[in-house]
């Protein structure tokens, strides 16, 4: 009998739960109480309903994204797509306040370490999305329990 590296599947789900957490938690931040979670990084957004209905526009989307990044812990047919969701979402992230910081200039601290969180949660990603790739976790991609592969 020989078993599939239960730790790469561990890791995968780890960095899925992990991933999609955040990417919930940040959502329901912004939709409910925006001005906290923005004055958490120095931006004040006042009462300002235009610019409150614009950061909130965005977060359904990310709303969305967490939950099917989550979703691929606990469906594996459901694990390829939500390594790639949580890799293309962070990295897209990560590199857009780089492109934003060599353009517009340094923002304030907080920014440049939600910057490095989301490049080093994407390039985790990605790696996790290489591991799938291979064929000894293929079986995660096809739902068998979790990528346990028994031979007999």
């Amino acid at each position: 009998m020989k078993m599939f590296n239960m730790n790469k599947a561990a890791n995968i789900s780890i960095v899925l739960l992990v991933s999609g957490t955040t990417a919930i938690i940040i959502a329901c931040a912004i939709l409910f109480v925006p001005q906290v979670f923005y004055a958490s990084y120095g931006i004040e957004i006042g009462s300002d309903a235009n610019l409150t209905n614009e950061l909130k526009s965005s977060s359904g989307t990310l709303l969305a994204a967490g939950i099917l990044i989550l979703a691929g812990v606990f469906n594996p047919r459901l694990t390829f797509a939500s390594t790639a969701t949580a890799a293309a979402l962070y990295l897209s992230y990560g590199l857009s306040r780089l492109s934003s910081m060599v353009i517009d200039g340094l923002p304030g601290a907080e920014l440049i370490a939600a910057t490095s969180f989301e490049l080093i949660t994407g390039l985790v990603c990605v790696l996790a999305l290489l591991s799938l790739r291979n064929p000894e976790t293929q079986n995660l991609n096809k739902g068998v329990n979790h990528g346990i592969q028994i031979e007999q």
